[in-house]
């Protein structure tokens, strides 16, 4: 004699082939299933409404900051580009309006290498271009043998414009500022220097120097 689960406590007895049909599955087991169903679905919704909330609260911008920074914890700066200069200065581009003709330029060349007669050669070089010649000879004590590259320019405030047109002529030139109040131009040569750029590769300088900068991206991506 069997009592098979769903049958109430009714026996039968199972003889042959024969089997009784078993019934449903009692009621409170189907409703367990339907809560379990209920509490399950609830939990989904919550969490998409926790993931809607950040979303529109902007917590979820605070995490695409942190997913953007760098090992040390501190997030990334927006991505800038690098400002150009004339070769070798360490001054930032000038305004192309700024920047005189040759002829108003007055240039110092003075010789800071072992090379006797450089400065004059330069100064004729300087002279062909345009250039108003001032001073030629030997470099000041402070400034001789001690220029280790091609040359160095050098001018007060008054005279930037002028001496961002005197560093486009020569590669690897640095520019340095002076008090002086006028706008002459020190051209000191150092051991470095071999010959003035060719007139295609200075006006090629000089328009990298006065190149406008292009202002930051407000936005970035990582």
């Amino acid at each position: 004699m069997l009592t098979p689960q769903g049958l109430k406590g009714k026996q039968y007895r199972i003889t042959g082939n024969s089997y009784p049909r078993l019934g449903r599955p009692p009621k409170r087991s189907r409703r367990v299933l339907a809560l379990i169903g209920a509490v399950l679905a609830l939990a989904l919704i919550g969490l998409g409404g926790v993931q809607l909330w950040d979303i529109f609260s902007g917590k979820g911008k605070s995490a695409s900051a942190q997913a953007c920074a760098t090992p040390s914890g501190k997030p990334l700066a927006a991505p800038t580009e690098a400002a150009p200069t004339a070769p070798g200065s360490a001054t930032a581009p000038i305004d192309p309006k700024a920047v005189p003709q040759p002829a108003a330029v007055t240039v110092n060349v003075y010789n800071a290498t072992a090379k006797a007669g450089l400065a004059a050669r330069t100064a004729e070089e300087l002279k062909k271009r345009g250039f108003t010649i001032g001073k030629v000879g030997n470099a000041p004590a402070e400034l001789d043998k001690k220029v280790p590259g091609t040359a160095q320019v050098i001018a007060g405030a008054a005279g930037a414009g002028a001496s961002t047109l005197v560093g486009s002529v020569i590669a690897g030139a640095t520019s340095t500022a002076d008090a002086r109040t006028d706008t002459t131009v020190d051209f000191v040569i150092g051991d470095s220097y071999n010959a003035l750029l060719d007139e295609t590769q200075a006006a090629a300088a000089l328009a990298l120097a006065t190149k406008p900068v292009p202002a930051p991206s407000s936005t970035g991506s990582c």
